[in-house]
């Protein structure tokens, strides 16, 4: 009989997800298409591999176990699975039709929608994947500045401009690796150091986990302004979350361009990239970016419903609250239970929970805490990625597996052994290396 949301006696039987799994041995290269949905990053023997189903913020295994999920589809996720008023817009199109031989109106309807919500949206375009559009803005800005360097931080995509100051650079030409470089977050001297007369561009995740401090970000939009540097938001994961416009509205800040995925159309595939009319004008004719899907007319009526959602119900808002539950609920019950080395980090609409070295392997405390969260019917990979369909009752549960989990944590840290608790395979790093890795030397003449 299949798990339920609930105290399972027995961890959950994952034998048709292996079968799949092993079929795709040897047939998909690293057997998955998103590395933060594969193997890896879910323990082995007994987190299950592959999902069949989902309505709201629960999934289904082809197993048939339930589950109240905390990855929502690694972030678009942000209404819930089957959310019905998207589902209802997708169905309506579909009857007229998916990718036509001319533009679709609600080409102009979405952004018109966009640019009265997002602050620097002077023009809009729309494409399909998040690197596309980062892509697409880091050329814009060498064409305005008829500069090459580009300064980063955070992840951007697998395309060559970035991942070429990532460990997996192979293929990367040595000339395109080059021309970005990397600076640290709330380090200003960091930016400093790495600007010379080529910069281009500084791109960055506005927030991951870590606040800005001091003003960073006010900051760097000054030294932008000063050095003629074009700054653009790579906004995936605060897009229509952390406020409704973003972290634009919220920090109070406009950058020259800015890019959006995820949450704005509840897992249908769309990207945007927004920002100031006279630099994305260079796309009307000395830019090239088209793609045969970027007006693909289900994915926009998605956007459009998923986005008027989150006007009309303050989904932002909603995020906060039940986020902050979550966070401070399972810190309270570290303190309580005398657990320093645990907590639950980040902002509300997204959370991380980290282990301290101290107590012993990281990645085996976080092993531990999956297997027996994913005992309990909830899948877990580390984050709380909040969606509207996280309910109270969805987040007291939680709270209550947390309750019987930390002290199982607790326990194995106690014993020097966490190893011998796990039921399955450690998991590996995460990949997202986000600072300290290709940082250009500082140019004395370049103190600003």
């Amino acid at each position: 009989m299949a798990n339920t949301v609930g105290f399972n006696e027995n961890y959950p039987a994952i034998s048709e997800s292996e079968r799949y799994y092993e079929r795709a041995l040897g047939l998909i290269p690293c057997v998955t298409q998103t590395l933060a949905k594969g193997p890896g990053q879910h323990t082995k023997g007994v987190a299950p591999i592959y999902l069949k189903k989902g309505k709201g913020c629960h999934v289904w295994d082809v197993d048939g176990n339930e589950y109240i999920d905390y990855t929502m589809g690694v972030g678009p996720l942000s209404l819930g699975y089957c959310y019905e008023k998207v589902d209802k817009a997708i169905i309506e199109q579909l009857r007229d039709g998916i990718t036509f031989s001319l533009m679709h109106p609600l080409e102009v309807e979405v952004a018109e929608l966009i640019k009265s919500i997002i602050p620097n949206a002077e023009s809009v375009r729309f494409s399909k994947t998040g690197c596309d559009v980062t892509t697409a803005a880091v050329r814009l800005a060498r064409a305005y500045t008829g500069k090459n360097t580009i300064l980063c931080c955070g992840y951007h995509g697998w395309h060559d401009w970035y991942i070429g100051v990532t460990d997996r650079d192979k293929g990367i030409p040595q000339s395109t690796k080059d021309l970005t470089y990397t600076f640290n977050y709330n380090d200003l001297d960091s930016v400093i150091n790495a600007i010379d007369d080529d910069t281009a561009a500084i791109i960055l995740e506005p927030v991951v986990f870590e606040e800005p401090k001091d003003n960073f970000l006010h900051k760097l939009r000054d030294i932008s302004t000063t050095k003629g540097i074009i700054l653009i938001f790579d906004e995936m994961w605060t897009g229509f979350r952390i406020a409704t416009g973003g972290a634009q509205e919220y920090f109070g800040i406009k950058a020259d361009l800015a890019t959006y995925s995820k949450a704005l159309a509840n897992g249908m595939p769309i990207s945007v990239l927004t920002g100031r009319k006279d630099i994305m004008d260079l796309l009307e004719r000395d830019v090239f970016f088209f793609t045969t899907f970027g007006g693909e007319a289900l994915s926009l009526a998605a956007t459009k419903a998923t986005i008027t959602e989150i006007i009309e119900k303050n989904v932002p808002q909603y995020l906060d609250r039940q986020g902050k539950k979550l966070k401070e609920g399972y810190n309270q019950i570290a303190e309580s239970l005398n657990m320093p080395y645990t907590k639950a980090g980040g902002y509300n609409f997204r959370s991380i929970i980290t282990f301290d070295a101290s107590a012993g392997n990281p990645l085996e405390m976080k092993t531990l805490v999956q297997q027996e969260m994913i005992k309990n019917g909830i899948l877990w990979s580390g984050f709380h990625n909040m969606s509207f369909s996280h309910t109270d009752e969805d987040i007291s549960f939680t709270l209550e597996v947390y309750n019987k989990v930390l002290p199982i944590l607790k326990q194995a840290v106690e014993d020097g052994n966490i190893s011998k608790y796990l039921k399955g395979k450690t998991l590996e790093p995460v990949f997202r290396r986000v600072g300290n890795f290709n940082l250009k030397p500082k140019k004395s003449s370049n103190q600003l």
